[in-house]
């Protein structure tokens, strides 16, 4: 894997802030906890791995000063569990500043095998929960006079990519989503954007996808001739997340090093 970047810029804004981070125990989540704990947010983030999501808990608070990782187990199917989740980290850090609905399943699928439960399952994960988290916690932020969602995208419908229709109509359904929301939210000060990672060198994307064949195709298509690691998609959210970008909303994000 290639060397991890180390995050630099500082966002005051961010310090003492409760931050809600889905799909947070590994690859993109993984950075985006460990990115706003080091800015002095509470962090509360939600998984299914629960050992994963353990383990970083304990490597992130080990070192960190006044932010801080804490783990709820659920799984973003069930949305009432969900909604009890959203209300206890109210409880227990405070109301929630900031949503980043950075969870997703990009598993393979040929359009060919596709029955209309696996449709709605790739939905169950996707999309649905991105809309019943914002949902959620609307009325913390409109309590905190404002807030900011980051609802993440995927670059793989923009470059027309197949085998995974379930994936990339999910996917882009998420643009809708974001400028529905940042219409009916912007009077409450709430910002909804997208965050749109290009292909992002995480361990699962290493050990299922990537091989010398893609590498090229990677170094082909990318303006710039890097691997693009998760830590570049946190700074982004970190942006987004803070008040530097308050009159930034309805917009997609791409951090891609320059594909689509």
């Amino acid at each position: 894997m290639a060397e991890q970047k180390t995050l630099t810029n500082q966002y005051p804004s961010l310090k003492g802030r409760t931050v809600f981070i889905t799909g947070g125990g590994s690859g993109i989540g993984a950075a985006l906890v460990e990115a706003f704990v080091a800015q002095g947010s509470q962090v509360a983030f939600v998984d299914i791995l629960e050992d994963e999501s353990k383990a970083l808990v304990e490597k992130v608070n080990e070192h960190s000063g006044s932010g801080q990782a804490h783990f709820y187990p659920c799984n973003l199917v069930d949305i009432e569990h969900l909604r009890k989740v959203v209300e206890q980290v109210k409880s227990e850090l405070g109301a929630i500043s900031v949503l980043i609905n950075n969870a997703a399943s990009d598993t393979r699928h040929d359009f060919r095998d596709v029955t209309p439960e696996y449709w709605d399952e790739r939905m169950h994960i996707n999309l649905r929960p991105q809309f019943f988290a914002a949902q959620a916690v609307y009325s913390q932020m409109k309590e905190l006079g404002g807030g900011s969602i980051i609802n993440f995208g995927s670059m793989s419908w923009h470059e027309s990519q197949g085998n995974m229709p379930g994936y990339t109509s999910a996917k882009s359904a998420v643009l809708g989503l974001t400028r529905g929301l940042a219409r009916d939210m912007g009077e409450d000060n709430i910002r909804v954007n997208t965050l749109t990672p290009g292909w992002v060198m995480t361990e699962r994307q290493l050990s299922l996808w990537v091989t010398e064949e893609t590498k090229k195709d990677i170094a082909k298509n990318q303006c710039i001739n890097a691997p693009l690691m998760p830590e570049s998609i946190a700074a982004m959210a970190l942006f987004l997340a803070s008040d530097d970008s308050s009159m930034c909303t309805a917009q997609d994000f791409i951090v891609d090093a320059g594909w689509v």
